[in-house]
């Protein structure tokens, strides 16, 4: 154990390129789903949070229930719709970044639209009666609403961040794990462990854990600094 970690700590002090190329990758697809689910996440949590139809309730549930995804399921689903078979097999993305970028986006959408329409709901209640004052429309209050929710909608990207940065289940599937193309920091981990190869894996868990870390820990600091300043 001890020389495995020597092992892990020289590769990360001598940023090994097999090292640092897996971790940019991990980055960039883990970047871009937040991205993505984001653009789609928010207007659809404000759209539920100010918006009153039928059914709302029951979608309300549903959202909240697709937060406790399983991964391999997301990653099945995906690699069906990905595959020659599927009906966007065309596209030719299967075990390619692309396929692990959209995984990880249905994956944590759900947890970004649900988190988001919640923090907008409060905000929507507390000043309900002061935009409708103002004069204005459910489009309106949803677009103020996003702005003044920003440092709650912030932490709701940091989550679903690390949610997307720690996942294997999906990636592993859709990705194939294939070395210099889809390989990533948890597969990699798995994979090593696997192989008795743990330096590499332990570097990599090293990492993985203070990206983590960091991530809850600007959180916190966010959610801190916006009560500090707003109340």
């Amino acid at each position: 154990m001890t020389e495995a970690l020597t092992a892990a700590l020289t590769l990360l002090v001598a940023l090994d390129p097999k090292l640092v190329e897996i971790v940019l990758l991990s980055l960039r697809v883990s970047l871009s789903a937040v991205g993505i689910a984001a653009l789609l996440g928010f207007p659809l949590g404000a759209a539920i949070a100010v918006g009153r139809f039928p059914g709302r309730k029951t979608l309300i549930v549903f959202l909240n229930a697709l937060m406790g995804l399983p991964p391999v399921v997301v990653g099945l689903l995906v690699y069906l719709l990905l595959s020659r078979a599927g009906p966007l097999g065309a596209l030719g993305i299967l075990f390619t970044p692309s396929a692990m970028v959209i995984a990880q986006t249905v994956l944590i959408l759900p947890i970004i639209a649900a988190l988001s329409r919640q923090a907008i709901e409060d905000a929507w209640r507390e000043y309900e009666e002061q935009l409708r004052s103002l004069g204005a429309n459910r489009i309106g209050a949803a677009l103020t609403l996003l702005w003044d929710t920003r440092f709650s909608l912030l932490t709701t990207v940091l989550a679903g961040f690390g949610r997307a940065a720690a996942e294997v289940g999906a990636v592993i599937i859709v990705g194939g794990n294939i070395d210099g193309v889809t390989r990533v920091m948890t597969t990699t981990i798995a994979l090593e462990t696997s192989k008795g190869d743990l330096p590499l894996a332990l570097g990599l868990g090293i990492i993985l854990i203070t990206i983590i870390i960091a991530v809850n820990a600007a959180a916190y600091m966010t959610k801190e600094l916006a009560q500090r300043r707003y109340g």
